[in-house]
């Protein structure tokens, strides 16, 4: 029954939208059923892929061909082995999270998994686990939204879901102007296994990396508890550590 009221739910958005034409999120017009029917052709075309030339552990763009680590993992490395972004974190794809976050615009979630499985190759993974949100957050949000598109990428890779493999314990004070070590440490506790994970091979799903160090706290923490390899896919990557 978990599976299959999700599974209803978007079934019914898709027949709404057939019957009842929808609008581009970005320019109005009317939007395409290849872009799940919250974006035009046109506005899917303008969006920003990720970088060509990128950090093979945190996935930020690398200014020298040849390069395979930034300075930060090379001298850092954080607890996940690698991590691939859909997008570069730039407009209009900025506003586009902004909605899907705090507007409650659900479509994006099933637009965003299918750009991601139609340009990224399958994930060798064993299981996805989605970035967790403290519950008082997520009470006020009123979902998780690493949460829904965790899900829609399982629908569509057909990798089985932990959904509740690891709940968030802190909210944390507010990180932006904080260096990547101090982050790191405030985050070192924030996370708490509820099961053990011997063996498995994960894909943590977030939105947005800027430092990473929350994927470095939840990545650690999944190792913890016995998880073979933890890598990250993120909805966009920031073109700084030091941007938020």
């Amino acid at each position: 029954m978990s599976t299959l009221i999700p599974l209803l739910r978007t079934h019914w958005r898709e027949c709404l939208a057939r019957a009842l034409p929808a609008t581009c999120q970005l320019c109005g017009a009317r939007a395409d059923a290849s872009a799940a029917y919250v974006l035009c052709a046109r506005c899917v075309a303008s969006l920003p892929p990720p970088a060509a030339q990128a950090c093979a552990r945190c996935a930020i763009a690398l200014p020298a061909a040849g390069q395979t680590l930034c300075g930060t993992c090379a001298k850092s490395p954080p607890a996940f082995d690698a991590s691939a972004a859909v997008f570069a974190y730039a407009f209009p794809v900025d506003r586009l999270i902004h909605l899907f976050k705090y507007r409650a615009q659900m479509g994006l979630a099933t637009f965003f998994a299918q750009h991601a499985a139609h340009t990224l190759p399958r994930p060798q993974a064993d299981a996805l686990v989605p970035m967790p949100l403290h519950p008082a957050r997520q009470a006020a949000r009123g979902f998780n939204q690493s949460l829904e598109l965790a899900r829609a990428l399982s629908r569509l890779w057909r990798i089985p879901l932990l959904a509740d493999a690891v709940m968030r314990t802190q909210a944390g004070p507010p990180q932006v102007s904080l260096p990547l070590r101090q982050r790191r440490r405030n985050l070192r506790r924030a996370f708490a296994a509820r099961r053990r994970l011997d063996g498995l091979r994960l894909l943590a799903i977030d939105d947005v990396m800027t430092t990473g160090a929350s994927l470095h706290a939840l990545a650690a923490e999944c190792k913890r508890h016995g998880a073979a390899q933890v890598r990250c896919l993120v909805l966009a990557r920031t073109a700084s550590h030091r941007l938020d």
